[in-house]
């Protein structure tokens, strides 16, 4: 952890802050090719982290700066997946906001941290909805972009009656017209970042810039493995320090099985020879681990939902809550409660971004354990 972040977390769930760095405050910007919906965001940072502005905290406090995607996700209910050749039908449809990126960042704004949001959108409808849901989620879209030369991403998500889904992506504006290089602007709020999250649904050439960029100014850096089904370049993986897969993940990222918890203890090795010291593995209804280096793991068993409506954006909800606990100050054990807690509300609502917790209700459903 960097000096520049100091907090603790007392008996009575409270948090307080206790930073020794103040981030510092840039000019106005602007982005190329932005959209009138953005336009109104290009004032300094953290104007605002809260819809309720006397919850946001103190605007000086090191940000958490994710770098990713933003999808239009449509919202298909089925009762199970189609056949292959066979068309069924849906319970029912609508579109709502996700993308990995996006997700986390909600995260990070509705549990009241201050939170930037870099990445693209196309200039259409889809684009107008991220934006608005992430604006209302409290997060600062000083650095998202409006692109004219490729539409906002999109993904279907068939969702079925157990709360279980499938996914399909389509990169749009999140794997296109990225710049061949990141600009200042952008890499300067990364160096300034308390913590960054980044994700694979993005190219990885900007995850590397980005992760070089923070590695160099002390950042810690979480990369969560969802996304892309390739390989992780080395180059990228030495400016990581927590990498975040899930079991099927972590066994394609490894080529071994991830079955039994010794298998994954097994599949982590590999990675540790890789380089990365830090592997948090999210383990769906069994819970979770965080894996360091030469030290034994830490579980985290899953806290129960009183009903699973829809594991969307879970895993978000998961890793984002956990970079929060983490730039705050807690210990790893207690970052791992409070992200367990946090995706335990998450899957008893519909839809990603909708479905991220606030603050309050994950401090009152850790109470009440």
């Amino acid at each position: 952890m960097s000096a520049i972040r100091a907090a603790v977390f007392s008996q009575s769930n409270q948090w307080h802050e206790q930073v020794q760095t103040h981030f510092p405050t840039h000019p106005n910007r602007s982005i190329n090719n932005a959209n009138p919906n953005l336009q109104s965001n290009r004032r300094n940072p953290f104007p605002c982290f809260s819809v309720d502005a006397s919850k946001s905290p103190n605007p000086a406090t090191p940000p958490l700066v994710v770098v990713g995607s933003a999808n239009a996700d449509i919202y298909v209910e089925i009762d199970r997946l189609p056949k292959e050749g066979e068309t069924i039908s849906a319970k029912s449809g609508q579109t709502l906001a996700g993308g990995k990126g996006a997700n986390q960042a909600a995260c990070g704004g509705k549990l009241s941290y201050p939170t930037y949001f870099v990445g693209q959108v196309g200039e259409d409808a889809n684009g107008k909805l991220i934006t608005e849901a992430l604006e209302s989620g409290g997060v600062c879209l000083d650095r998202l972009s409006a692109v004219s030369g490729a539409p906002t991403g999109h993904a279907v998500v068939m969702l079925q009656s157990d709360g279980q889904n499938s996914i399909i992506i389509v990169g749009g504006s999140n794997m296109e017209c990225w710049p061949e290089r990141i600009s200042d602007e952008d890499l300067e709020v990364v160096r300034n970042a308390g913590i960054v999250l980044l994700q694979r649904e993005i190219p990885e050439s900007v995850n590397v810039q980005v992760a070089k960029a923070a590695k160099s100014a002390g950042v810690p850096v979480i990369l969560d493995a969802g996304g892309m089904d390739t390989p992780i370049s080395r180059e990228l993986l030495n400016f990581v320090d927590i990498l975040s897969p899930n079991e099927t993940e972590l066994g394609r990222l490894t080529g071994m099985p991830t079955e039994s918890f010794e298998q994954i203890s097994n599949a982590v090795v590999k990675l540790h020879k890789m380089g990365v010291k830090q592997v948090l593995v999210k383990l769906g209804d069994k819970g979770s681990a965080l894996f360091v280096d030469g030290e034994e793991p830490l579980k985290q068993p899953v806290i129960s939902a009183a009903k699973v409506l829809d594991t969307t954006g879970a895993g978000d909800t998961f890793t984002a809550s956990f970079a929060v606990a983490l730039v705050e100050g807690k210990s790893k054990r207690e970052c791992l409660r409070f992200a367990a807690a946090a995706a335990s509300l998450c899957v008893q609502v519909k839809g990603a971004i909708p479905s991220m917790p606030e603050r309050e209700s994950v401090l009152n459903l850790l109470q009440s354990l």
